[in-house]
């Protein structure tokens, strides 16, 4: 053949023991730091980094350099290439419970294993079961969907009552979405075609490596039946963080959860928006707190006043009088800055710091609206007012469509 088999056993579990059950000759070829294996005296393969010995001229390279220069020995004399391979381990599918994409498979006692014909499918799943806590799965006790008959022999036959994991179905949703009033395919080609690959995937980290690789799998899969048009589903990738309360994540045994319904109940769901956007970037964790979230209280408070009416706000400090250089040039600047800023901070999913800005934005305009009537310009003072709610509705998207109307 072409292929070639290597065989390292002193330095591989399964190769190691095949080599002392069958008596097979083990070599050294990747010492430990002190120099100290002795293959008389090792009971296991040696795993870990470490020195290349009697390798040519490897020798006395680090077992990393070593094999990536290995590596390129090959691909330069064309013997190999390199080559990532993954551990891809089997999915089990089946799960014991109603809600889930039918597997469509009859059981038959004369022809055995029979797939459901094409032309019957979907399977669809019955209506009105009753979910117990014990026993088999609901649609193994629903006798109109589990008895059947076989579409090869036309005898009596048993459907599979096992449903298909979830992720069978979420793997490929985003197809779905270019064109969800479908009813005759899954995706039309024609939408799909036009709309992928997905701009952004965002999910917690735990998504890297089992939701994100089954819709990888799903798409690479449909990729090369030629139904879609990429192999790859998602240009961009964010795991954000959790939001923890004294330094643990949240859980009812800690004693630490808070209840989003009290905190919108109080201060309203732009003020959640806005604290949680401004106290960390999204893929890092969010430290809760009150003070915070009474601080973009604050903050929207007097954006408020400032639109509407009162800019100084009953409880204007008087040491926050402006000083000479609260200028018109200086409030165009800074709106003109924090329309860019915000914009790009936005384009590249850093919230924390587009919210800072309009926060800026808002300090200026309040510190020029102190100034006497004679020195202002409506029309700069309308062109920034004008510009910090466009560039809020992102984050406080209620207030800001009341205020857009003023």
């Amino acid at each position: 053949g072409t292929g070639a088999v290597m065989g390292v056993p002193g330095h591989d579990e399964r190769d190691f023991h095949f080599a002392k059950k069958y008596g097979l000759p083990i070599k050294i070829v990747i010492q430990n730091q002190d120099q100290s294996l002795r293959l008389e005296e090792m009971e296991t393969a040696y795993v870990d980094p470490g020195i290349m010995v009697d390798s040519g001229p490897f020798t006395g390279l680090g077992s990393e350099e070593g094999r990536a220069q290995v590596t390129k020995y090959l691909e330069e004399n064309g013997i190999g290439r390199g080559k990532v391979t993954y551990k891809m381990r089997d999915w089990l599918i089946s799960r014991q419970r109603y809600w889930g994409a039918p597997i469509p498979i009859i059981y038959c006692p004369k022809c055995g294993t029979v797939p459901v014909p094409k032309e019957d499918l979907p399977v669809i799943l019955p209506l009105g079961l009753q979910v117990r806590a014990e026993g088999p799965s609901p649609l193994a006790r629903h006798e109109e969907f589990l008895n059947t008959t076989c579409p090869v022999c036309g005898e009596a036959a048993k459907r599979e009552t096992d449903t298909m994991d979830t992720f069978v179905c979420s793997s490929w949703y985003f197809f779905r979405y270019a064109s969800p009033h479908n009813t005759d395919e899954a995706f039309a080609k024609a939408a799909v075609d036009y709309w992928s690959p997905v701009d952004l995937y965002i999910g917690g980290v735990e998504h890297a490596v089992m939701h994100l690789l089954y819709a990888r799998f799903i798409t690479k899969a449909l990729y090369d039946a030629g139904l879609v048009p990429v192999d790859e589903p998602f240009k961009n990738l964010l795991t954000q963080g959790m939001v923890v309360r004294d330094g643990a994540k949240m859980s009812k045994s800690k004693g630490n959860v808070v209840s989003p319904d009290e905190i919108v109940g109080k201060f309203g769901a732009d003020v959640i928006r806005v604290f949680m956007m401004f106290a960390a970037p999204p893929e890092r964790d969010l430290e809760w707190s009150d003070r915070g979230v009474e601080g973009a209280n604050r903050f929207l408070r007097r954006v408020w006043r400032q639109l509407v009416g009162d800019p100084a706000g009953e409880h204007a400090d008087a040491n926050e009088a402006p000083g000479g250089g609260i200028f018109t040039e200086g409030l165009l600047r800074i709106t003109h800055q924090s329309i860019k800023k915000v914009t790009e901070d936005l384009e590249r999913l850093a919230l924390n710091t587009a919210v800072s800005q309009l926060m800026e934005l808002s300090n200026y305009i309040g510190r020029y609206q102190r100034l006497p009537g004679t020195s202002q310009s409506p029309e700069a003072l309308d062109e920034a007012k004008a510009a910090l709610v466009k560039l809020l509705a992102p984050f406080a998207p209620h207030i800001a469509l009341s205020l857009i109307h003023i």
